[in-house]
């Protein structure tokens, strides 16, 4: 199955099945980069898209991932609020390295080194989301459940 998809996405395919998901990631014809791209080509509401953004903690330079709903804009004031923690935004460079992955492709998992996660509660609304799978074509669907679980993130109010 994983001899069709692209390397980045056939990563995230066996990290899945490594980790006892069923998960299915597919490549779509058309790039799902940004959130409208993805829910145009997906088919659903812009806000199941789960965007996957890696910030930089200006305190301790360590990488910091929030998982947004599509429809949301990441307010890093609101996460400063609620969790002391102070972020910036990460180059194209800084990201590949920390998480393996290019911008426009991260996935929720498999990255580099395991990666603070923060969750956008509003993605809880929905009874199916999309993550990004690795490429800027590529997704897999999941339960906001199934997020929380894989990521070990925190859920928090983060919508600007």
């Amino acid at each position: 199955m994983t001899d069709s998809l692209k390397p980045s996405a056939a990563r995230v395919q066996n990290y899945l099945a490594r980790h006892g998901q069923e998960f299915v990631v597919c490549e779509l014809p058309g790039s799902t980069r940004s959130a409208e791209d993805a829910a145009l080509a997906i088919g659903c509401m812009v806000g199941q898209i789960a965007k996957s953004l890696i910030f930089m903690d200006k305190n301790t330079g360590e990488p910091v991932l929030v998982i947004a709903s599509g429809a949301h804009r990441v307010d890093t004031s609101k996460i400063h609020q609620q969790t002391g923690v102070k972020l910036t935004r990460a180059d194209a460079d800084y990201v590949r390295q920390h998480t393996g992955f290019a911008i426009g492709g991260i996935p929720p998992v498999a990255h580099t080194n395991p990666i603070r996660t923060m969750l956008d509660q509003t993605l809880q609304q929905y009874e199916q989301i999309w993550a990004a799978a690795g490429t800027p074509n590529a997704v897999f669907k999941l339960t906001p459940v199934q997020l929380g679980e894989l990521t070990s993130g925190k859920w928090l109010d983060l919508a600007g």
